[in-house]
């Protein structure tokens, strides 16, 4: 089953779900940061993005500035740091069997339907 990493606070999050249901998909939710993600289940994304960790970070975040920018860390410190800060994870992520994307812009999700 389709899963989208989802933040309903952000407008392209809300987008991407919006094409989610008007192609009429089933999907499940995952409000990442109330139930932030597992570090086993970050590797599986960014293996399935094809992406690194610092890819997907949200440098804006006033914690990403305040605690993390100009610091070179490990990939695996990078997952550590999204398990332990959800907000600093890019959204949506949509994920389709082996595949995932980061819906940026929300049209993106389309590519792994």
């Amino acid at each position: 089953m389709l899963t989208i990493w989802h933040n309903n606070r952000c407008g392209k999050s809300r987008t991407a779900l919006q094409i989610l249901e008007e192609k009429g998909i089933p999907f499940e939710v995952k409000k990442y940061l109330e139930t932030p993600p597992s570090e086993k289940e970050i590797k599986e994304v960014l293996k399935k993005t094809g992406l690194k960790a610092h890819d997907i970070i949200r440098t804006g975040e006033a914690v990403y500035k305040e605690n993390f920018k100009g610091k070179n860390l490990s990939e695996a410190e990078w997952i550590k740091v999204m398990t332990t800060h959800p907000i600093l994870i890019e959204r949506p992520i949509v994920i389709n069997g082996e595949k995932a994307v980061v819906a940026r812009p929300p049209e993106k999700v389309l590519e792994i339907l």
